[in-house]
């Protein structure tokens, strides 16, 4: 398949695909430093507002499995006009936007194409290349994709200081224009398409019970009737929808790789790992403008540092892997993470912002030395046909457990009259998944060295 397509085209698709995927994973980070903004310019809640990126993050992760069947059902040109076409709308509408449920709606709307894209990019970069030059492809994407959520905070942070938060969608615009345009021009066709039939019916269980159960997390400290009734009639949508999958023959999610233990463990372990990554990113921003004054800018500075240190020790912690096993580095991560919750339980309007950022770093390394080898030791087991479902399934309940998490700590936060002291209790229960970690982990251990003995 990549032998009927020149270098040169190759190198111009390459170019356009990783180009569209860093813009579409910095715009949804981008958000993170401008709630304190919107909030106050909207008139709306804390609560309300972080639905800017707990709803991107969630329909991420719920479209994220539909990318295999539309790459199978469609061309590849045009998926990826579709994906580019339905960006540049969410932009559009996001420049425009003078009211809050708009601006949700824009970013709800570039979130459902930032979600395919990412699976896209990977399948098609994939497609074009020769094994003897995947190797290298992939660790330019690997960059882009740790790189781009890394400095988007800090650009917006930036952008913020000089201009209002509708920069953050008009600097992005023209760019996705151009990737359409040149896409339109210069991509090929190179996947064959198969007919195949997406199931409707398990997207929108999916969307309408993850929604559910996400906003009841909310309602609870409003309405806590209400809350329940949202809590459970979510859980319910999601039970049939899991049932549904074990009776399609091509079913949206493949649950049944559930059965092995090593993925369902260290999948368990990387949701764990997520959600303290997203919760203690959106909670730094929110203490650092509300409580000690900084700027954005200023904001995105302080995460920045640990955003960088996290893509760095992840290339070392694979290689850790690779030479001794998961036990050393999953543990050492642990440890880190619960060592650096001190700092951050007790810091308040006089904590030297220096000193938040380096204890923000140290914790992001421990979440890297998790989450690059309990990935990798997630897939041992799975045959190459069950690659990409288990991918699929991992990005996807990854991105849903990390909505949760950014919610639920932004309502612990908002509970108590001061932020600091929210800050506090939102921290302490985000970092004890690190104990949950631990245990379930030494629990793993145990369980393969009584299978080896066997």
């Amino acid at each position: 398949m990549q032998k009927t397509i020149s270098k040169q085209t190759r190198i111009i698709v390459a170019a356009i695909l990783l180009t569209a995927t860093f813009f579409s994973l910095a715009s949804q980070t981008m958000m993170v430093t401008a709630l304190p903004v919107i909030q106050h310019l909207m008139h709306v809640t804390l609560d309300t507002a972080q639905w800017l990126t707990t709803g991107y993050t969630l329909v991420i992760g719920i479209v994220t499995p539909l990318s295999s069947n539309l790459y199978e059902k469609f061309t590849n040109r045009t998926v990826f006009l579709g994906i580019i076409g339905t960006f540049i709308t969410g932009t559009l509408m996001g420049c425009w936007a003078h009211q809050f449920w708009l601006l949700l709606l824009a970013r709800l709307v570039q979130a459902s194409a930032s979600g395919i894209l990412m699976t896209y990019t990977m399948t098609a970069l994939i497609s074009i290349y020769p094994p003897e030059k995947r190797g290298t492809i992939m660790g330019i994407s690997s960059l882009i994709v740790s790189t781009a959520p890394a400095i988007g905070p800090t650009v917006a942070g930036f952008i913020l200081q000089v201009l209002s938060w509708r920069w953050l969608f008009i600097i992005v615009l023209p760019v996705m224009i151009v990737v359409w345009v040149i896409g339109f021009v210069k991509l090929p066709n190179f996947s064959p398409t198969r007919n195949i039939k997406i199931d409707v019916l398990s997207v929108g269980l999916a969307l309408v019970g993850a929604s559910m159960a996400l906003t009841s997390i909310t309602t609870f400290t409003t309405n806590a009737h209400q809350a329940w009734l949202l809590l459970i009639g979510g859980v319910i949508l999601l039970s049939i929808f899991a049932v549904r999958q074990f009776k399609l023959t091509n079913p949206v999610l493949q649950l049944r790789i559930f059965k092995y233990r090593s993925f369902s463990t260290m999948t368990v372990i990387c949701i764990l790992a997520f959600m303290i990554l997203l919760g203690t990113e959106q909670l730094i921003p929110v203490f650092t403008e509300g409580v000690t004054g900084t700027s954005s800018f200023v904001a995105g500075l302080v995460i920045l540092p640990g955003a960088l240190v996290n893509a760095t020790v992840a290339v070392f912690a694979g290689r850790w892997y690779d030479n001794s096993g998961p036990q050393y580095p999953v543990f050492l991560g642990a440890a880190l993470i619960l060592v650096a919750t001190l700092p951050l339980v007790w810091m308040n309007k006089h904590t030297p912002l220096w000193l938040i950022t380096v204890d923000y770093a140290v914790r992001l390394a421990g979440n890297s030395l998790i989450f690059s080898p309990a990935m990798s030791e997630a897939f041992k087991d799975l045959t190459p046909e069950e690659n990409s479902h288990g991918t699929a399934l991992n990005n996807t309940l990854r991105q849903v457990a990390g909505a949760i998490a950014v919610t639920l700590c932004v309502v612990l936060a908002g509970i108590p009259r001061s932020l600091t002291v929210g800050t506090h209790l939102a921290v302490a229960i985000i970092s004890s998944l690190a104990v949950g970690i631990i245990v379930l982990f030494s629990w793993y251990l145990m369980r393969e060295k009584q299978t080896q003995t066997k």
